[in-house]
């Protein structure tokens, strides 16, 4: 594979040096393609004399420096004119060279499996990520069409409902980072279709956290879905204005019991699921609608309905300038918000969700830029899976690293994707769906 024209000259900022220069510390970016070295990038700061070794050993033609970057002096530049004059062993030289040479291919065949290795388990990954996606566009599809036809013919779109609620429950159980997807690709032009899906995901994650029982979770799953079925009765002007008035709130507030009654008419759906529908607007602190109830009278369903609902609201408000990350919206939940909610499924939600949540954009301990795309074990709640925003590395072989087993990284802050460069986002989020946030056009 040859390399691209632009990895073969000097990037802005960059100049030339020479395997004399290699040493801990100073920057390098190695002009071959990704899959042709052991490295993890192509452009990193030398982190020992053994890397600087192996560099020097690959005898590229060129290498490029941005002394910016370097963190150490970068050294002039030693030709082998100016090397000293050699002595009488030289024929031991000359064997300690080979032995030397032997020892770093071995090393770098090493690094190489390794990466190779590596690359296996992050195609493993983005083959559980695709999956996921395919199985989100199906859900979305069907749902919003139960969401339009919802007047027209009640028990059928109840029917195709379960049906998105049943293998959604599956996948999470099989897989729970299958989730990751339903949670984080979030299509802006769905509507109601798109928030009911991120609110089923949520509970689900909740519910499984919670234990509950598999068809506990089907009846879960079909409340949250429908949730909101009740704005479909209300002008669409006033459910988008985010500053609604006295009045317009009034009405704003009748869809929870409006949804009740239209969902109560079909006849096919539990108590859960109409306590979801009809409740999930109450707050544990009593301050909520349509019933003003509070603590354990708000029925289980609707607790949790209640979580998975604030939280993608946050996330995705009605004016995105609002909108807050992954973590700014949990933080809120937690600190600002708790008395709203049952505590107890609250601190489940924020341990089902991770400090770092799906759909996070991330600056790492490095300076590098990723998105969170795998949950973090439950021993190490600061090391998801990340996939790092490489240019240099084609997306389908982007490198996702698991800070759980790669501890040399880790998290330094969460990112507003809304402050990132387009081309980043282009490569983290290539639909601009695999996000919390709505992004709005650029120009």
């Amino acid at each position: 594979m040859p390399p691209a024209p632009d990895a073969i000259t000097a990037h802005e900022g960059e100049i030339c040096i020479d395997a004399s220069q290699l040493r801990p510390g100073v920057h390098v970016r190695l002009p071959i393609p990704w899959i042709e070295h052991q490295f993890m990038f192509n452009s990193f700061v030398i982190a020992d004399d053994e890397q600087a070794r192996l560099i020097a050993a690959m005898k590229l033609p060129q290498l490029f420096c941005d002394p910016t970057r370097c963190t150490v002096p970068l050294p002039p530049s030693q030709d082998a004119a100016s090397a000293g004059p050699d002595d009488d062993r030289g024929a031991d030289r000359e064997a300690e060279r080979a032995a030397e040479k032997e020892r770093l291919a071995a090393l770098a065949a090493a690094r190489m499996a390794e990466k190779q290795e590596r690359s296996r388990v992050m195609s493993e990954l983005r083959g559980r990520l695709d999956k996921a996606q395919q199985h989100y566009l199906g859900a979305a599809r069907a749902v919003g069409g139960a969401i339009r036809d919802f007047a027209r013919n009640p028990r059928e779109s109840i029917k195709q409902v379960a049906q998105v609620s049943e293998e959604s429950t599956a996948a999470l159980l099989a897989d729970p980072d299958s989730a990751i997807v339903l949670i984080a690709e979030k299509a802006h032009d769905d509507g109601h279709a798109a928030h009911s899906l991120s609110v089923m995901t949520l509970a689900l994650l909740l519910g499984k956290q919670a234990g509950l029982p598999e068809a506990a979770l089907r009846a879960l799953g079909i409340g949250a879905l429908l949730h909101d079925i009740g704005k479909l009765l209300i002008n669409p002007a006033i459910l988008r204005n985010s500053d609604r008035n006295r009045h317009e709130e009034t009405i704003y507030q009748t869809h929870c019991r409006r949804g009740f009654d239209e969902a109560g008419r079909a006849g096919s759906l539990t108590a859960p699921m109409l306590d979801a529908i009809l409740h999930h607007h109450e707050r544990f602190d009593g301050n909520g609608f349509p019933d003003r109830q509070s603590g354990n009278a708000i029925p289980l369903a609707a607790r949790m309905v209640a979580i998975a609902n604030r939280f993608d609201n946050l996330v995705n408000p009605v004016d995105y300038r609002r909108a807050m990350s992954p973590s700014e919206a949990l933080s809120t939940m937690w600190t600002r918000e708790q008395k709203a909610f049952d505590g107890a499924l609250l601190q489940l939600f924020v341990r089902a969700m991770g400090v770092y949540p799906p759909g996070s954009i991330v600056q790492l301990s490095d300076g590098r830029v990723g998105a969170v795309v795998g949950s973090a074990p439950g021993g190490k709640p600061l090391s998801p899976k990340v996939m790092i925003h490489a240019p240099e590395v084609p997306r389908r072989q982007s490198i996702i690293v698991d800070l759980a087993v790669d501890d040399a990284l880790t998290i330094e802050r969460p990112l507003r994707l809304q402050d990132r460069p387009t081309e980043e986002l282009d490569y983290l989020l290539p639909r601009r769906k695999i996000n919390w946030s709505y992004l709005p056009a650029r120009a």
